[in-house]
């Protein structure tokens, strides 16, 4: 993950910083990230505290104008996440090139943000207007900061979200930001899907990736990597090199 500083219009934004300050920070981390050996680096708005459903226009403008003033120095695919608005991530996707795409597409929850309700369909054929069907989509199957109301069990919920919804991955999350997944959902989940990647979405640190990789297709990983393994610090360089460094023990 490349967190970008808090966005314009967010009650966190650095104002004296501005946007030199958004760019430099997301810089040095794609740059630690990269020399890392990471196989791909997705940009999010983690810092814009309170989440919203909709977000403000100039939050996604900002964030295509920051991966764009970094795009001659990406040397690896990446992709993007708006929090929390499906819409909104796929059109700065369409903007910047993004491979990917992660969110919440299905579901429903009761979560700090109010009734959570997304709509699969409706961003899944706007990917398509936009001319980007080959944009990969990321389904956040067990959403943060929320408590889903549809009483199955995540695996079944993840089984028929591929089939009512065709994800490209499924993603299984902690409650919060940098709290791990719990290894029997992971597992019960890719029991259901063998043939649909599954990703660990959180809390993945050192001294659990090479378990979670024995189950899940791959992992996303923030907090871990940043100095203190603190998710709001930046990137730590010899903390990101170690990760990888265990991933590829058993590649």
């Amino acid at each position: 993950m490349v967190h970008l500083g808090a966005l314009p219009g967010s009650p966190l934004h650095d104002h004296e910083g501005g946007l030199e300050a958004l760019v430099e920070g997301a810089r040095k981390d794609l740059a630690a990230l990269q020399d890392a050996g990471f196989d791909a680096v997705m940009f999010g708005n983690e810092n814009d505290r309170p989440y919203e459903f909709k977000v403000d226009t100039a939050s996604t403008a900002t964030m295509a104008y920051v991966i764009g003033r970094l795009a001659g120095e990406i040397r690896i695919p990446f992709g993007v996440n708006v929090l929390w608005d499906p819409e909104s991530s796929i059109a700065l996707a369409a903007a910047t090139g993004a491979a990917f795409v992660r969110e919440i597409f299905t579901g429903t929850y009761a979560s700090d943000m109010g009734p959570w309700t997304p709509d699969a369909g409706r961003a899944m054929r706007y990917r398509d207007r936009l001319g980007r069907k080959d944009l990969a989509l990321l389904y956040n199957v067990s959403a943060e900061f929320a408590h889903s109301l549809d009483q199955r069990s995540v695996a079944d919920r993840a089984r028929s979200a591929v089939f009512s919804s065709i994800p490209d991955a499924v993603l299984v999350s902690g409650t919060i930001t940098g709290e791990a997944a719990k290894m029997v959902d992971l597992e019960a989940v890719k029991k259901v899907l063998p043939d649909t990647y599954v990703f660990a979405n959180t809390g993945v640190k050192h001294a659990t990736v090479r378990d979670t990789l024995k189950i899940a297709d791959g992992v996303i990983v923030g907090s871990s990597l940043k100095y203190e393994g603190h998710t709001w610090n930046a990137v730590d360089p010899e903390r990101a090199k170690e990760f990888m460094a265990l991933v590829r023990q058993d590649r």
